[in-house]
């Protein structure tokens, strides 16, 4: 073999391998070889603050796979991707595969393509040292912070919780955003709105100003009656609007979600798998800049689709400090390869990455805004306006639609349009109506808001954001709200015929579904780490330390020097924190005194979650516990809804003997029979739910475990056939084990049939088949 080519992605070696031939073998290393090891700080912070590497156990056979290859070839081509990840990757393989300069050659390519990869071939590099240490400072300072920083959320709130530098930054933003809007109180107001009629024609308005009351809502329409209008005044503007710059990352997980719904893991997971199969270019990218290959592209589809006029080639650049890695923006390969196979879901992001990046080149669009002033007859103040926009030329609009800009106002978009009218012509209103409404808190973030904000306030970078915004919901700090929200009242006044009708409506508000809130351990962690380590989750702390990665990645600053000025700070200041002793546990809340015993009642993390006492340990009767309900929280509860948990559980009678219980725990509430469990269903409640209720549940449970088991074997003992949500499986259970062994059965096998043996060998088989690890699987801090 003369050549060896080493990628990061199982994903890449068959378009790769298609590219370079023969005399080319190409294998991964699936992400990172080496790492800190898993035991102590594995940071030398005595010292020189050396990482001390091992490689993990689920990578020995990987290296030992390379390892045996390198030996076999005249040279090694490191083709990890180019960003900092992918230069340490280059390095560790370099380091652990024992290459040297004269054996070895570091190539990049931000497409795979042919020209591209043949074009790294011809121009190879040596491994950037510099940015290998700016990713070495990034781990290390992640490794400190963590081991050191964690152990006393263990102590002080609960076992098993971590800290991480910037994770717990992103934490932070959404636990301010929900203080926010926790303490925000809405204010009522009316608008009016009214429908109007020039000749055979009817437009909207709505009113000049909002009133803060009823009363004053009701004496306008009332002046409104029998009253004559005519058109005040008409003013036309041009208007223009420009395309936004191709994709980087985070604009790219920003309009996934918005327009796609797809989550930032989503994103991330589709888009690695079109760069890995040669559809677009690298996905992890701060760049807006877009080579001249691509313009040439681009403008050619832009003649061919569009015409000449539509036409106008921009550069553009990045105004991020510190935009790093890529060279280039998220874009098609080809242009040409205007559609692609692959799932819906791929299609549909490649066609936004089309869309976007032949967009960035197109015209401006440019539209005509019309605003129409309603005035009394005898009166100079406008009473309503109307507004309305015309698209005169699409431009970018008609291949990328109205939102291509992020700037665009909100609202903006629909075009409204509205008769032709000049001063003075007479207009009828054929009902006005005024609504009352409420001042609005601010927006939970969503994943791609809170992409963007990261991004604002200097957090993280192309190649964490998808990992931040998974971790903190993975360790159970942030989860996606499902709550509908509560009902309110509204009241509406409608003017017709000269007569004004009222009527109280209701609508929903404060509903969380869809977006990001805190979870109670959220809240406290954020709430003690913002307290006892204000300078870990400062915001331009976490930003000045990202730029001095870039500065280290450039080479002008040596990371070791920065890690022993860091340590320096921090390390005096957790052990200062855990010699602190407090009265209440962390977090605690106390809520008030219980009426029936006079004990002091405050909500609390337990061990497995949020509860309320009552009592104290230092008194002599022992404390009593209740757990909160999914949708409480430790912040917001109040005395009652506290006291009334211990009334639970609730007896519902009997059932052949045995009693039904009502009651709430770790995972919610439920009715407990015999040694059955069932939740309770969100439209039911444990304090109303009716025995015949309860006993519904527990009848379709029995159905439900019924029909679960499809078959056992005396031979195999603690072997199960078993229905499962996605189909039949086998699962087996040793003697002593808390959990079981899942096994797939092949499609087409009916599992009704299947015999001891033929289980016994599909379990060997499975068994002894090897564990692939998931594509393209890399650490990143």
């Amino acid at each position: 073999m003369k050549n060896l080519v080493i990628v990061e992605s199982p994903g890449k070696i068959k378009t790769i391998g298609k590219i370079l031939g023969p005399d080319y073998k190409v294998l991964p290393c699936v992400g990172h070889i080496r790492d800190l090891q898993k035991r102590g700080m594995s940071v030398d912070t005595e010292g020189d603050f050396s990482p001390v590497y091992e490689i993990p156990a689920d990578k020995k056979k990987v290296v030992q796979e390379l390892k045996a290859a390198t030996k076999a070839a005249d040279m090694v081509w490191l083709a990890t991707d180019e960003d900092r990840e992918g230069e340490a990757i280059a390095w560790h393989l370099y380091e652990v595969l024992g290459l040297t300069p004269q054996n070895s050659r570091r190539i990049v390519f931000h497409e795979i393509t042919k020209d591209a990869i043949q074009n790294a071939i011809k121009h190879p590099r040596g491994i950037d040292l510099d940015r290998v240490n700016a990713q070495q400072a990034r781990r290390v300072l992640d490794r400190i912070v963590g081991f050191e920083l964690s152990p006393i959320l263990w102590k002080k709130i609960k076992p098993s919780l971590s800290a991480g530098r910037v994770q717990s930054v992103a934490v932070r933003l959404i636990c301010e955003r929900e203080k926010e809007i926790q303490a925000f109180k809405p204010e009522s107001y009316w608008r009016v709105n009214a429908q109007f009629a020039a000749g055979a024609s009817t437009f909207k308005a709505e009113g000049a100003r909002r009133f803060p009351a009823e009363t004053e809502a009701r004496s306008f329409l009332q002046d409104c009656v029998g009253r004559d209008f005519c058109i005040g005044g008409v003013t036309v503007k041009p208007l223009t609007r420009k395309p936004a710059a191709p994709f980087t990352t985070s604009t790219l997980q920003q309009e996934a979600g918005r327009r796609l719904g797809y989550s930032v893991t989503t994103t991330m997971r589709i888009a690695q798998k079109l760069y890995e199969e040669g559809l677009i270019t690298y996905m992890r990218t701060d760049s807006t800049n877009l080579s001249d290959f691509a313009l040439g592209e681009i403008s050619k589809a832009i003649k061919e689709d569009y015409g000449t006029e539509y036409l106008q080639t921009r550069r553009y650049h990045t105004h991020n400090k510190g935009a790093q890695e890529a060279h280039e923006a998220i874009r098609p390969t080809y242009v040409s390869n205007r559609t692609i196979a692959g799932t819906p879901q791929e299609q549909r992001l490649y066609d936004l990455i089309w869309k976007r990046a032949v967009a960035s080149q197109m015209s401006d669009a440019r539209l005509e805004k019309t605003r129409i002033d309603i005035v009394p007859a005898q009166g100079e103040e406008p009473w309503f306006k109307a507004e309305g926009e015309t698209v005169k030329f699409e431009g970018f609009m008609r291949a990328y639609g109205i939102e291509a800009s992020d700037d665009a106002p909100e609202g903006e978009g629909a075009d409204t349009l509205l008769p032709p009218l000049k001063p003075g012509d007479a207009v009828t209103p054929r009902s006005v109506t005024a609504t009352e409404s409420f001042t609005n808190p601010p927006a939970r973030y969503t994943e791609h808001t809170l992409v963007k904000k990261m991004e604002e306030v200097g957090i993280g970078r192309p190649s964490t954001y998808a990992t931040i915004v998974s971790t903190i919901q993975n360790r159970g700090y942030i989860k996606h709200g499902d709550h509908d929200g509560n009902p309110r009242e509204y009241r509406r006044l409608t003017l017709t015929d000269g007569n004004i009708a009222s009527e109280t409506l209701s609508e929903n508000t404060g509903s969380t579904r869809g977006r990001l809130v805190p979870t109670d351990v959220g809240l406290v962690v954020n709430e003690f780490l913002t307290q006892q380590f204000p300078k870990i989750l400062d915001y331009n702390f976490t930003a000045n330390q990202e730029a001095k990665f870039d500065e280290i990645a450039e080479g002008k600053l040596p990371w070791r020097e920065e890690m022993k000025e860091f340590y320096g700070e921090f390390h005096p200041r957790i052990e200062e924190v855990n010699g602190m002793r407090s009265e209440n546990k962390v977090g605690e809340r106390v809520l008030g005194t219980d009426p029936a015993s006079g004990r002091r009642v405050s909500v609390k993390l337990g061990r497995f979650g949020p509860v309320a006492q009552i009592g104290e340990a230092s008194e002599e009767e022992k404390p009593r516990f209740a757990s909160l309900g999914e949708d409480q929280s430790i912040a917001t509860i109040t005395l009652e809804e506290a006291l009334k948990l211990f009334e639970l559980p609730r007896t519902l009678g009997e059932h052949e003997g045995k009693p039904v219980t009502a009651s709430s725990g770790r995972f919610g509430p439920y009715v407990h029979y015999d040694k059955m469990f069932v939740s309770i269903p969100k439209d039911k409640s444990p304090h109303t739910i009716t025995l015949d209720e309860a006993l519904e549940l527990i009848a379709a449970k029995q159905a439900a475990e019924a029909n679960r088991l499809i078959k056992t074997f005396d031979e195999l003992p603690g072997v199960e056939v078993l229905n499962g949500r996605f189909g039949p499986y086998i699962a087996s259970r040793k003697e002593g084990a808390r959990k079981a062994v899942n096994y797939k059965i092949p499609k087409g096998t009916d599992p009704k049939a299947l015999t001891a043996d033929e289980v016994k060998a599909l379990m060997e088989t499975q068994d002894a088949a090897p564990k692939t690890p998931r594509r393209g699987t890399r650490k990143k801090s």
